[in-house]
């Protein structure tokens, strides 16, 4: 498989936290998801996470946007506890776009239409709407599917399309839940090209989960390895199909990546 990445953000000028989970516990009665786990994302940086179904992948997401709150623990995110805040006032202070496995579109209105509805609720600015959804059909190249219902769009141009709509009020945090899932292998390259660009561009920090390992660690700088609550390795792709643990809990003794 040929590497989408360039290059590998290994260090940055000024190390910069722009998320933190300290010592973050999650339990479902009595099933415990996450115990006691501790990372951080640094601003700028493509973040991956991969590990076996229920791990807890997506609840670090719900974790993170505020849908639901650890039993302990501190999420800091910018460099303030955001435990307490809800999921309305989180997003928007701290400037988090969310893009899920499933959904995230109106799949009545045109693809025109769903950027609009979602201008008006996330940019105060009557007059930057228009500029921003101009700008974001441009840059996906979505203008000859301005006026096609969400519901008719293939996996790839539905994915582009909920890309764009988190991307209205210009995030510092997207969040990529399962983006690579029952996409083909062309759709796969352009939406790792996509997030690359995005990271390149803006500075935008990424953070994806996703079972396609191969598939997410051609594209991030980090990733870490969940399995029983606990985070298992954490490091760059190259460090993290090699290392011992990541290799029992979660790749085995055969994946390569590239």
């Amino acid at each position: 498989m040929t590497i989408i990445k360039k290059f590998r953000i290994k260090s940055f000028k000024n190390i910069s936290t722009i998320i933190e989970f300290d010592n973050v516990s999650l339990a479902y009665d009595e099933r415990l998801i996450l115990d006691n786990i501790n990372f951080k994302i640094n601003e700028g940086q493509i973040f991956g996470m991969l590990g076996p179904n229920g791990v807890g992948k997506s609840t670090i997401f719900n974790l993170i946007t505020g849908l639901i709150k650890p039993k302990s623990g501190r999420i800091i995110i910018d460099g303030e506890d955001a435990t307490k805040y809800p999921i309305y006032h989180r997003t928007k202070k701290f400037k988090i776009g969310y893009v899920p496995q499933h959904g995230g579109a109106f799949s009545e209105l045109t693809l025109y239409n769903n950027l609009k509805a979602i201008s008006e609720i996330v940019i105060e600015d009557k007059n930057l709407r228009d500029k921003r959804i101009n700008y974001l059909v441009s840059k996906f190249e979505l203008e000859h599917l301005k006026n096609i219902k969400a519901k008719h769009l293939s996996g790839g141009q539905k994915k582009k399309l909920v890309i764009a709509l988190s991307l209205l009020s210009q995030p510092k945090v997207l969040l990529l839940d399962e983006c690579f899932a029952a996409l083909d292998v062309l759709t796969i390259k352009m939406l790792q090209n996509i997030i690359v660009n995005l990271q390149e561009e803006g500075n935008i920090t990424i953070c994806i989960c996703d079972h396609q390992a191969r598939d997410l660690l051609a594209c991030v700088d980090v990733a870490m390895v969940l399995n029983n609550s606990r985070i298992i390795a954490q490091d760059t792709p190259s460090n993290l199909v090699n290392d011992t643990n990541a290799k029992n809990a979660y790749f085995g003794n055969s994946f390569k990546y590239n």
